[in-house]
């Protein structure tokens, strides 16, 4: 059984580099089944839910070359299969996002109901809303959605109840092949939406208002395999910003590789904090912040504060000088990493989907179980401003969407190691 293990005290110094955006790359490889052909995806990230991903569509029938560590040839020309199993979905709630494409280009799909984190309900009721307004059926059956467009997808218009990610991405990637137009009314807005649809262009596609609240769509009879980068991770980079804030030497630390315009409101909310941020070509440089003030936060769908923050802003309040309040709006389960910080010794209480932080002059090291992807990169970090060592267990979260997040923090300076300890469950 891996852990990672964090030596607190120490300073950090340097460039950290974030990978490409797990969020954005995922539904690009999804997208690659719309075009029969050999796709190149660049600047995609090495974590294991590309490689879960990588296996979705390689049992759809895909072949995937790993030309570089960060570049795919993912060609979908021999996809014969329209089903995404229960033993990959399980592990990673993003698999859904074959449904639109499948749909596009078979007229029918078959996906096991949806694994991941364990964040709440995040039910796809939107999914199959929207979708239907399209013209396809739906049926479940042992744990299984079965959809079907035999009558073939027809463009409409269509509203969503809330602006999902998953919902926006489903609708676009099966509107592309519908016969006329579509439109998607309270969009998501998220960068990696925005991703998606400039690829899909590039592909041939014809989609308007991508980053905005109504999204149009014109079906195309095919479209066409290209090569495309991958946008920068704005949360690993949002998650490196917080090490700099809490951790870093007097000359700061640089955050590279992203669209500081993509964390625009954390860089806002953040300031409010007192964490300087100076914006520099592909990045931020930020810079240790000594007296830390309390904060009011909401997370919100894009462009509002995100919910993949909220741990990480959590960490930060828990050491302000003050009284902090952080309402979840997205995720119901979200706070489950509260209850491990307050083992390091913070001081929360939670009621409902609020978090009331009464912050504290210092944690202590301790052992603590990452409770979610977002949750245990920020137990980590956490570590790396506690007295004493941390252990944080039940990394494999971690791994899903931070590319060598132990050797970057290396890299930087932190001491910090995995470390193979026994199993206490095995016998």
């Amino acid at each position: 059984m891996d852990i990672i293990r964090v030596k607190g005290g120490h300073r950090l110094h340097g460039s950290v580099q974030v990978a490409g955006a797990k969020n954005s790359a995922l539904k690009l490889m999804a997208a690659t089944l719309l075009a029969p052909g050999a796709t190149t995806l660049t600047n995609v990230p090495n974590i294991s839910d590309v490689h879960v991903m990588g296996k979705v569509l390689k049992y759809m029938g895909a072949s995937i070359d790993v030309i570089d560590e960060h570049t795919l040839l993912i060609d979908t020309s021999a996809v014969s299969m329209w089903e995404a199993p229960y033993e990959l979905v399980a592990q990673m709630r993003a698999s859904t996002a074959v449904m639109g494409p499948l749909l596009g280009r078979f007229g029918k799909a078959k996906i096991a109901m949806p694994g991941g984190c364990n964040l709440g309900a995040r039910k796809i009721d939107m999914h199959i809303l929207g979708l239907e307004a399209l013209g396809v059926h739906f049926d479940t059956d042992h744990g299984y959605i079965y959809a079907d467009a035999a009558e073939g997808l027809v463009g409409t218009d269509v509203s969503l109840e809330f602006a999902s990610v998953g919902a926006t991405e489903n609708l676009i990637m099966a509107a592309v092949r519908a016969q006329g137009c579509t439109t998607i009314d309270n969009a998501a807005r998220e960068p990696e939406i925005v991703d998606l649809a400039c690829m899909l262009n590039k592909m041939g596609a014809k989609i308007e208002g991508a980053g905005t609240p109504v999204i149009k769509i014109e079906g195309v009879a095919e479209l066409h395999p290209v090569e495309h980068q991958v946008v920068g991770d704005r949360i690993e980079a949002g998650t490196f910003v917080v090490a700099g804030a809490l951790m870093a030497g007097a000359e700061g630390i640089e955050v590279t590789g992203f669209n500081p315009l993509h964390l625009d409101m954390v860089i806002k909310r953040f300031a409010s904090m007192g964490i300087e941020c100076e914006r520099i070509a592909g990045g931020i440089h930020v810079r240790p912040v000594e007296h830390i003030k309390p904060i009011d936060i909401q997370t919100l769908p894009f462009p509002g504060f995100p919910t993949d923050m909220q741990p990480q802003a959590m960490l930060v309040s828990a050491l302000a000088d003050g009284n902090s309040i952080i309402t979840e709006n997205i995720f119901e389960n979200r706070f489950m990493f509260a209850s491990e910080l307050v083992r390091m010794g913070a001081d929360i209480h939670i009621e409902g989907h609020h978090a009331m932080i009464h912050g504290v002059r210092s944690l202590s090291g301790a052992q603590v179980v990452s409770p979610d992807l977002r949750g245990g990169a920020a137990l980590v970090l956490a570590g790396l401003c506690a007295e004493g060592t941390t252990e944080v267990s039940a990394i494999h979260h971690i791994a899903r969407g931070y590319e060598r997040f132990v050797e970057k923090l290396v890299a930087l300076g932190a001491q910090v190691a995995y470390v193979t300890v026994p199993d206490p469950n095995f016998d």
